[in-house]
């Protein structure tokens, strides 16, 4: 999802040249298994954890009730009530009137949306309690925005909470309540599932309460909402709205998943839902509680499964696997590595992968600056590559601004690359630089710059991508304006003045 990001508040004395690439950490949430550091091992969520697989015996099903699985861990499953602020203003104008000069004739102040407050809106989903601590897994669209964050524990206590940290690439959060000695799930190990295995999903739908569904895992490995790391558990037990965040539990009352989404034609649960493992989760918070980030390596090449019709033509028998190289993107990790489109990659340190998404998701949960083998088939030909893995920044080409003096500061652009079209409903046409982050506080949050809007043109100057607008925004002007026109899927074409310094 983040192609050449760039921040307008924090930059290089010269930036560098971005680059739109297809990166092979663009799969689900596989994270960096060994970041946790001794300096942070401190930080850490302690969490229960049963890794044991379920016992698959006859005789073990059907059972005569759900109801002792449903009272360990229901305690352990909330709602999470939430007041988020909208991109729309309370109190909007005409399209027309955003034109500046409209406004001078009509005698409109320039800081118009900053006096308007922005539309709030209330939404409800759910979370699990991970630790007696109050940390709490959720999902990242649950909490997306919020300015305020209610829990409703099962006891009928009501708390605050607070975000620790979002990853919208596989749509996790954590968020943490300050209370003590709290009922806590275990987490199990989510590679056991297997397709055909008895699941739970309890959850808040609807605003009812606590509801509990039962089914089995339809399917794994399943990626189709378009996230920049998907590695969903299917379902068949009823999700619904307000079930998001809550948990998929397994016959011995663990956790195997965070309930997400569902695919529907009618908005209502289909028989298809969708949950995120819970050892993604659990790297996931683990990261987001010791760094505040997730980070996750890469190499740098783009790629897909060899097929059998694919491999003669390799010089390989058909019943060989692995992953062809498509592309390898320049001044990349891969690149350097030596590593050429019609490869076949087919091990990482010793290890085979058979398809492409098993190898970028090992790739990703590499550590940045790890030394690694690639072991590739070349010309008939058996290799072996070493490349260091490299992290997003090093091929996004992120600068930073050394003195706070220029234009739009909080705000983050990057490139705008295919996957971020199809996210963000980009037509082919519209070309600039891609809005991917804005700090809340930021005088252009308050002019109602938001991500997913693309800049088109900085004080009546072109910007065709992110090194244009890091370029037109290193001198603020002396009255402190900055004219954008800016495009976005709800809106169409746009103008909107930034005013630095003013609150």
């Amino acid at each position: 999802m983040n192609p050449t990001h760039v921040s307008l508040s924090h930059r290089f004395a010269r930036s560098w040249r971005t680059v739109a690439f297809v990166s092979i950490a663009a799969a689900l949430g596989w994270t960096v298994a060994a970041i946790a550091d001794d300096h942070h091992r401190e930080n850490e969520v302690q969490v229960a954890v049963d890794d044991t697989p379920l016992d698959r015996s006859a005789g073990q099903f059907p059972p005569v009730s759900f109801a002792p699985i449903v009272q360990e861990v229901g305690p352990a499953v909330v709602q999470v009530s939430v007041i988020s602020e909208s991109e729309q203003l309370s109190q909007s104008l005409p399209s027309w009137m955003e034109d500046p000069r409209w406004r001078r004739f009509f005698g409109i102040p320039d800081d118009y949306e900053e006096r308007i407050p922005r539309r709030q809106e209330r939404g409800a989903g759910s979370g699990v309690i991970v630790s007696a601590d109050g940390y709490i897994l959720t999902n990242n669209h649950v909490v997306e925005n919020a300015v305020e964050i209610e829990v409703s524990l099962s006891d009928r206590r009501e708390v605050m909470a607070e975000i620790v940290g979002t990853d919208p690439d596989t749509d996790l959060a954590v968020i943490k309540i300050d209370l003590e000695d709290l009922p806590a799930v275990t987490f199990a190990d989510s590679d056991n599932l297997e397709v055909g295995d008895t699941v739970l999903a309890v959850g808040n739908p609807f605003g009812l309460g606590q509801t509990v569904t039962s089914g089995i895992v339809s399917g794994l490995g399943r990626a189709t909402l378009g996230l920049g790391y998907e590695d969903f558990i299917q379902t068949d037990a009823a999700i619904n709205p307000g079930n998001s965040g809550g948990a998929l539990i397994d016959t011995q009352g663990r956790l195997v998943g965070i309930n997400t989404a569902i695919l529907s034609r009618s908005g209502g649960f289909m028989g298809i839902g969708f949950a995120i493992p819970s050892d993604l989760a659990h790297n996931v918070m683990q990261q987001l509680v010791s760094y505040g980030e997730v980070v996750r390596g890469f190499l740098g090449f783009s790629g897909e499964d060899l097929t059998r019709e694919m491999a003669p033509s390799f010089d390989l028998d058909e019943d060989q696997r692995g992953t062809l190289v498509l592309d390898v993107n320049e001044d990349t990790p891969a690149e350097r590595a030596g590593l050429q489109h019609g490869d076949i990659v087919t091990h990482l340190n010793g290890r085979r992968y058979e398809s492409f998404r098993e190898l970028r998701f090992a790739i990703a949960d590499v550590r940045p600056g790890t030394d690694i083998t690639l072991t590739v088939v070349r010309d008939g030909e058996e290799i072996e590559l070493e490349a260091t893995v490299g992290s997003r920044e090093d091929i996004d080409g992120t600068a930073a601004i050394e003195e706070d003096e220029g234009a739009l500061q909080g705000v983050t652009v990057s490139n705008i690359d295919p996957r971020a079209r199809q996210r963000y409903g980009i037509p082919a046409r519209v070309q600039g630089a891609l809005v991917v982050d804005v700090e809340r506080d930021s005088a252009s949050a308050r002019a109602g710059l938001r991500p997913g809007h693309v800049i088109v043109e900085i004080n009546r100057e072109r910007v065709r991508d992110a090194d244009d607008a890091v370029e037109l925004t290193e001198v603020l002007p002396e009255d402190g304006r900055t004219l954008l026109r800016v495009y976005s899927a709800r809106f169409g074409f746009r103008y909107i003045q930034v005013v630095e310094g003013r609150r």
